[in-house]
C-alpha cells in the first residue's frame, strides 16, 4: 500500500486564518501541530518516511518540508497548477506509474481530516490493500449516520466482499447525489446508507484505465506525461473538476466498492468543526485577555496574543482576528465564510 497525503486547496471556509500562502492543513491547530503533521504521524505507525508520498504544489512543498523534513523530495507529487481533485488524483496515478509502481495499490489520505484511533485507520488501509490486489474496482470510504448531513453524497452498500476479521468492505449498490432535506431524511433511515467519505484506493494502472473509459480529456494528457511529455504543458490541458465527475459513473456501472470506516472521522472544514473538536477534547484554552461576559459557547482565535477582546452578552459566535482581517460570524453560519472570501477577492482587498 502506498499512502499519499493530498494537500490541495487552502480551506476558504477557514479564512482569514487559512490563506493561499499558509493553508489550513499547515496551521498549528491542534496542540501546536498541523493536520499535515498529525496525518504524517498516524501513517508512521506502519510506514517509513520513504514510503509516504505527498500530493501538493511547489510553494506548499516548502512548508511541508519544514514541518516534516524526513519525507524525500522525490516523493512529492507537484501540481503545476491547482485544477481540483480530479486532475490531482489522475496525476498521483500517473506519477506512481512512471515510478514503476503501476500495480501497487495507493490510498489518498485527505489532509484536512483526522482519523482516530490511528491504529484502526492503518488496519483499514492494509485490509483495503488486500482487496485492491484482487479486485480491479475503485474503492472509496463511507460513514454511517443517523442525522442528515448536507453538502455530501451518499452510497448505498450492497454485498459484503471482505473476509471475516477484516474491515467491512461492500459492493456499491447505488450512488446518491446531494439531495433535498426530505430526500436525505428518508435515505438515512436505511441501515445500508453511508455518507461518501472518499479515501480513494486503487492501483495506478486501474485508476488510469478508469479515466480512459470515463474521462478521456483527463486521461490523454496523463498518458502523454507518462510517455515523456513535459508535465507543465500536459497538466494544463486537463479541465478542472472533482473526481466525482468520474466516480459517479463508476458507481452506477457497479465498478466500485465502499469500506465502512472503522474510526472516528473528523473533517476540519469550518470553524464550527474546529470549535467542536477542540472543546470535546478539552484542548480549547481561553487566555486572560479574552473576556466573555454573560455569553455562552463562543469561539475566539487571535494572532496577537496580547490583544484584549471582550464579548458581552453574545452566544455562539466565531471571532477570528489575524491583524489584517477580522471575522465575526454566528457559529452555525461558519460554512458561508468561503462566500465572504469571494467578495473580498472581487473588491481586490488583497487578503487572500
Amino acid at each position: 500500500m502506498i499512502p499519499v497525503i493530498i494537500c490541495g486547496g487552502f480551506g476558504t471556509k477557514l479564512w482569514p486564518i487559512s490563506r493561499q500562502h499558509r493553508p489550513k492543513h499547515f496551521l498549528p491547530l491542534i496542540n501546536s501541530k498541523s493536520l499535515f503533521q498529525l496525518n504524517y504521524e498516524a501513517l508512521r505507525i506502519h510506514f517509513a518516511p520513504s514510503e509516504i508520498f505527498v500530493s501538493t504544489n511547489k510553494d506548499h512543498m516548502n512548508i511541508a518540508k519544514q514541518q516534516v523534513p524526513e519525507i524525500p523530495d522525490e516523493n512529492f507529487i507537484l501540481e503545476p497548477e491547482m485544477r481540483n481533485q480530479g486532475p490531482a488524483t489522475g496525476l498521483v496515478a500517473a506519477f506512481l506509474y512512471k515510478r514503476g509502481l503501476k500495480d501497487e495499490p495507493f490510498m489518498l489520505v485527505q489532509v484536512d481530516v483526522l482519523r482516530e484511533p490511528a491504529d484502526s485507520f492503518i488496519k483499514m488501509m492494509l485490509d483495503c490493500d488486500k482487496i485492491a490486489r484482487k479486485e480491479k474496482k475503485y474503492i472509496t470510504g463511507g460513514i454511517r449516520t443517523d442525522s442528515p448531513v448536507f453538502g455530501v453524497d451518499y452510497l448505498v452498500k450492497g454485498k459484503k466482499v471482505s473476509d471475516e476479521g477484516s474491515v467491512s468492505i461492500f459492493e456499491v449498490d447505488r450512488f446518491v447525489w446531494r439531495s433535498s432535506l426530505q430526500e436525505t431524511q428518508d435515505l438515512i433511515k436505511q441501515e445500508s446508507v453511508l455518507i461518501h467519505a472518499n479515501h480513494t484506493c486503487m492501483t495506478p494502472n486501474g485508476l488510469l484505465d478508469m479515466l480512459r473509459k470515463y474521462k478521456p480529456d483527463w486521461y490523454a494528457p496523463l498518458e502523454n506525461y507518462i510517455n515523456g511529455s513535459p508535465l507543465e504543458s500536459e497538466y494544463l490541458k486537463m479541465p478542472p473538476g472533482p473526481l466525482e465527475d468520474v466516480t459517479q459513473n463508476v458507481h452506477e456501472d457497479g465498478e466500485s466498492l465502499v469500506v465502512e470506516l472503522p474510526f472516528k472521522w473528523t473533517d476540519f472544514g469550518t470553524f464550527l468543526s474546529i470549535d467542536k473538536y477542540l472543546k470535546e477534547n478539552k484542548i480549547y484554552k481561553v487566555s486572560e485577555n479574552i473576556i466573555d461576559f454573560d455569553g455562552n459557547d463562543n469561539f475566539v482565535m487571535l494572532d496577537d496574543s496580547n490583544k484584549v477582546v471582550a464579548l458581552v452578552g453574545v452566544d455562539n459566535l466565531v471571532v477570528v482576528d489575524t491583524g489584517d482581517a477580522l471575522l465575526v460570524c454566528d457559529k452555525s453560519e461558519s460554512g458561508k465564510v468561503g462566500e465572504v472570501l469571494k467578495i473580498v477577492k472581487s473588491r481586490n482587498l488583497s487578503l487572500t
